[in-house]
Formats: C-alpha cells, structure tokens, sequence
C-alpha cells in the first residue's frame, strides 16, 4: 500500500514562491500518476497537476489553467518523490495542498476519484 507524505507548505507573500514535496513508500507499481490537488474553505477540492510516467514513455505533466505558467510538477523517479513548484503566489491559492496517486497512467487525472492513495496534505497561506 502506497503512503504519501507531503511537506513544504507554509505561509509567504503574494508573489513569492514555496516547494512541495510528496514522498512515496511502498510502491509497486511500474507506471503510475501523481497528482496535486488542493481545497479551500468552503470549496471543493480542486486539481492542480499531475504528473503520469511509465518506463515506456517516461514522464509528461499537466496543469490546471488557474495555475499554468505559475506552478510546476516534477518528479524524481530515484527518489519516488514528486515537487511542486509554486511561484508568482496569489491569495487564492491559499489552500491545504493534498498529493495523491493512482497505480497506473490514468486518462482521468484532474479527477480525484481517479487516485487511490492520498497525503495527509500541507497547508500553503498567501497573504496580500
């Protein structure tokens, strides 16, 4: 069963930037997606990227349009870990900030009903 724990939230500035980390243990899969979602007060949670890779086509990433150009996923396969690199902060995306995965390259993965395993999530605060 695979666990997932996320680390790096915290409070910054608008306009500034924080990492997002999430480390795997116990995976078994040869090919699977990893996603970010977060979810605000009073708000549904809400996708953010999501990374597939599999050792016949390697990685590719995907990106909500509210966050396109700002954030990026990435992945270290070595470590089983994958990032979130999050710049040019606005107060919206003040949210806990939740990693997730599914155990194969999954078509759905801005859906969160597509994952099996999820963080405990990390909280990310932006003040104005």
């Amino acid at each position: 069963q695979v666990q997932l724990v996320e680390s790096g939230g915290g409070l910054v500035q608008a306009g500034g930037s924080l990492r997002l980390s999430c480390a795997a243990s116990g995976r078994t899969a040869s090919a699977y997606t990893m996603g970010w979602f977060r979810q605000a007060p009073g708000k549904e949670r809400e996708f953010v990227a999501a990374l597939r890779w599999s050792t016949w086509r390697s990685e590719a990433t995907y990106h909500a349009d509210s966050v396109k150009g700002r954030f990026t996923i990435s992945g270290d396969n070595a470590r089983n870990t994958v990032y979130l690199q999050m710049n040019s902060l606005k107060p919206e995306d003040t949210a806990v900030y939740y990693c997730a995965e599914a155990d194969r390259v999954s078509p759905y993965f801005d859906s969160a009903g597509s994952y099996l395993a999820w963080g405990q999530g990390t909280q990310v605060t932006v003040s104005s």
